[in-house]
């Protein structure tokens, strides 16, 4: 299991939204390579940027940001959303030193693009799928498609994408526990790895999910909670290794 702290960007700043609104924000850094570096010398594996502004305006906002964190840990695996509509745009961030790049909103708009993007850039695609009660949302959390999460991570595997992001959006920067019922309801549904996002606000939330990892749950991303103390990162990546082992 794969502790992944968040580092989401918004106006150059390292901050945390609530439920995705981004009057709701809470400012954790104002350098987010520093950031970064406190997550790395924590002992993290991966990281998992989100340019906020990026995922509103439909292109890179803060990917001066996202190059430099690059740059300072190139041994270091970043998956990067926010703002992914197209090609040029994978291709630039994948130059950049970003190991997978995160595809939201055009997933669900533009599915034909995950297959394109997956020929041209085998297993460097993640798709991030937003949901609400079983359904996907789109558009930064905006608007709730009519589309069953299940039905498109089915169709996401197909294509041959690397991995889904799955986010229970009611929960999201909520610290209520993440939704293991659902997480495992579509992990059982396809056979690629699933990451579990939203909601972690302890180390239990973290046992909890190391308890069905074996359902294809890779890891997790944590936000809120490194962000404001209730899960130590490298204790809770040690009692992950442990649970897992």
């Amino acid at each position: 299991m794969l502790l992944i702290p968040a580092i989401d960007l918004k106006d150059g700043k390292c901050v945390r939204l609530r439920q995705g609104r981004m009057e709701d924000e809470t400012v954790f850094g104002e350098d987010p390579v520093e950031v970064a570096q406190r997550w790395v010398e924590a002992g993290a594996r991966r990281l998992h940027m989100v340019d906020l502004n990026g995922a509103f305006a439909g292109r890179p906002v803060n990917g001066q940001v996202i190059h430099d964190i690059a740059e300072a840990f190139p041994d270091l695996p970043i998956q990067v959303g926010g703002g992914i509509r197209d090609e040029d745009t994978v291709q630039a961030y994948l130059e950049a030193g970003v190991q997978y790049t995160i595809i939201g909103t055009r997933a669900v708009s533009a599915p034909h693009l995950i297959n394109d993007l997956c020929l041209e850039f085998p297993g460097h695609i993640i798709v991030g799928l937003d949901a609400k009660e079983g359904m996907v949302a789109i558009d930064g959390w905006s608007k709730l498609s009519n589309h069953p999460v299940i039905d498109m991570a089915k169709r996401f595997e197909q294509d041959g994408v690397e991995a889904i992001i799955y986010t229970d959006i009611g929960r999201d920067g909520m610290m209520t526990g993440v939704n293991v019922e659902s997480t495992v309801a579509l992990a059982d549904a396809v056979s690629i790895p699933i990451i579990a996002s939203g909601g972690i606000s302890s180390i239990e939330d973290i046992r909890a999910l190391c308890e069905v990892s074996d359902h294809g749950i890779m890891g997790t991303i944590i936000g809120r909670a490194l962000y404001e103390g209730t899960v130590d990162l490298k204790e809770a990546q040690m009692l992950a290794d442990e649970l897992n082992a």
